[in-house]
């Protein structure tokens, strides 16, 4: 969608209606990710690309069928389609496509949504593409972190809905779900694509150790960008961190500082302190406990260096308030022991702050398993 919106809320705002076709969901080696889109505009013009050239033409033409009629469809192309010959993907791969009619009466709520898009605040935009009831198709809820507009019809399944969607922005993740055609999580037959915009959250990783490895590759399955930073050249190599999206040589008080600098840290990124080394760890922390915007701060080390790393943070000028931020010993008590099972109690604090988890057993606990 990012790469058509100027030209599609170019014509909204001119009170056009433009066709819109969106992949949501792939199957096998489709050769577009989910949330490519092509329009068909009031000219019959066509922009973007759903296939890569494979099935333009088909849904160039379901698209002037759906400015006629205005009856939204969703198709799939592949070589499980019937026509597979005459529109199946030439790589094998399968797609499903929702065109939809869009204007200012169908989606009202568009130049918001790009106003959040081009000032880089995170937005989701719910749409449900497919349901029992005709009626509900095409129906949308814009999900921000801290609020919602607009209804696909029920509260319930905006409820629904909307809790997934937040799980899915934080994460930048473009997925379908599916329900129960009243918002039944363990349902079927009610379709939703949660198109997401907003940059993947970053784990930073200071200290190039075994423990860090880990950590990188567990950030990196949970949907982080993962940057491991060390300033010992020998140790930190793009070799001994495959999963790390970046490796990178240098201070790691002056890495962040210069980050943050540069407005790349936000209220969504978090800082792993895995040095366990005051020469590195407490000008590192400095800099860390005082951004404005962080989700969470985390140290590694026993409750002697954590005892001596508070005692160097106070000296240094740190408030209560500050050192208060910052989670160490690390992790929570699972009672790890190798690498792998640390990051898992890394992991696991970091998902219990995040959504407000208490970290116990849910079998112990009473009320909602989602907060």
């Amino acid at each position: 969608m990012r790469d058509v919106l100027d030209r599609l809320l170019t014509w909204w705002k001119a009170g056009e209606s433009v066709a819109v076709g969106t992949v949501v969901a792939t199957f096998q080696s489709a050769p577009r990710p989910p949330g490519a889109v092509m329009l068909v505009g009031p000219g019959l013009e066509a922009v973007g690309s759903v296939s890569g050239g494979c099935v333009e033409g088909a849904v160039y033409q379901l698209g002037e069928e759906i400015l006629e009629s205005g009856e939204p469809v969703l198709q799939r192309y592949g070589v499980s389609d019937e026509s597979a010959f005459a529109v199946g993907l030439t790589c094998g791969g399968i797609i499903d496509v929702f065109v939809e009619k869009v204007d200012r009466t169908t989606f009202p709520e568009l130049a918001e949504v790009a106003s959040d898009i081009a000032e880089g605040r995170p937005v989701a935009v719910a749409t449900v593409v497919a349901h029992p009831d005709p009626a509900r198709i095409g129906r949308r809820l814009i999900v921000r972190p801290d609020g919602q507009l607009g209804s696909t019809g029920s509260d319930r399944v905006d409820d629904a809905i909307a809790d997934d969607a937040r799980g899915l922005l934080a994460n930048g993740r473009t997925e379908t779900l599916e329900y129960g055609p009243d918002g039944q999580r363990r349902g079927e037959g009610m379709r939703v694509f949660v198109s997401s915009y907003a940059p993947v959250p970053r784990l930073l990783v200071f200290g190039a150790i075994d423990f860090a490895a880990a950590v990188a590759r567990l950030g990196t399955f949970l949907g982080y960008r993962v940057t491991v930073c060390d300033a010992r050249a020998v140790f930190a190599t793009a070799s001994r961190f495959p999963s790390a999206d970046e490796v990178i040589v240098d201070w790691p008080h002056r890495y962040l500082s210069a980050e943050a600098a540069a407005g790349r840290i936000d209220d969504r990124t978090v800082i792993c302190v895995l040095t366990h080394d005051p020469k590195f760890d407490v000008p590192l922390l400095e800099v860390a406990l005082r951004l404005p915007q962080v989700a969470y701060i985390g140290a590694m080390g026993s409750r002697r260096t954590h005892d001596d790393r508070l005692k160097r943070l106070r000296e240094a000028g740190l408030s209560e308030s500050e050192v208060a931020r910052l989670a160490s010993p690390i992790g929570l008590d699972l009672g790890a022991r190798t690498p792998e099972e640390t990051a898992v109690s890394i992991a696991a604090e970091i998902i219990a702050q995040r959504w407000g988890g208490a970290g116990q057993r849910l079998s112990a606990a009473g009320g909602p398993i989602h907060h």
